[in-house]
C-alpha cells in the first residue's frame, strides 16, 4: 500500500510540473501576441486565421453533415 501511495504522489507531481510548463508556454505566447505590431500583422493574421478556418472548421462542419 505505501508503494502505491508513493507512485500516486509521484504521478501527481509529474502532472503538476507538466501543467506548470504548459502554463509558462501559454503565458509566453500571450505576451508575444500582446507585443506584436498588430497593424503590420493584420493582413498576415487574417490570412492565417482564414486558412485555419477553411482547413479545420469548415471541414469539421462538412464532415458532420
Amino acid at each position: 500500500m505505501p508503494q502505491d501511495n508513493k507512485k500516486e504522489l509521484m504521478l501527481e507531481e509529474r502532472k503538476v510540473k507538466a501543467l506548470e510548463k504548459i502554463a509558462n508556454v501559454l503565458d509566453a505566447l500571450t505576451l508575444w501576441f500582446e507585443d506584436i505590431d498588430k497593424e503590420e500583422w493584420s493582413n498576415r493574421m487574417q490570412y492565417y486565421l482564414a486558412e485555419f478556418h477553411n482547413q479545420y472548421i469548415e471541414e469539421e462542419t462538412k464532415d458532420k453533415k
